[in-house]
């Protein structure tokens, strides 16, 4: 009985050793490589940007404000003023209707 205590004993201590053994070349990961180093640039190229500002109470959608549209939007007046331009005797379709 004391000789099985004594190799369960030894078997702890040798495993405790070998968990904490310094990790080798195989098994730790190769972190300084070139698409590694390519990719940390990339990562550190970002622009940094501040904290957003937080929604307040101006309306800033088309639908709620159309005085503060925006640039999105004054592009799509333009290109609506555009096409009509181009055909200025078209029937419009009605709103919500079929088109003919």
């Amino acid at each position: 009985m004391s000789k099985v205590l004594a190799v369960l004993v030894t078997s702890l201590f040798a495993a405790g050793a070998y968990a904490q053994m310094p990790a080798n070349a195989e098994n730790s990961p190769i972190t300084n490589t070139k698409p590694q180093q390519r990719a940390e640039a990339r990562v550190d190229a970002r622009p940094q940007t501040g904290v957003r500002a937080t929604g307040g109470d101006e309306a800033r959608s088309a639908e709620s404000n159309p005085i503060a549209t925006g640039r999105a939007a004054n592009a799509s007046v333009s290109k609506k003023a555009a096409r009509n331009a181009k055909h200025p005797n078209r029937q419009v379709n009605p709103q919500g209707g079929t088109p003919n």
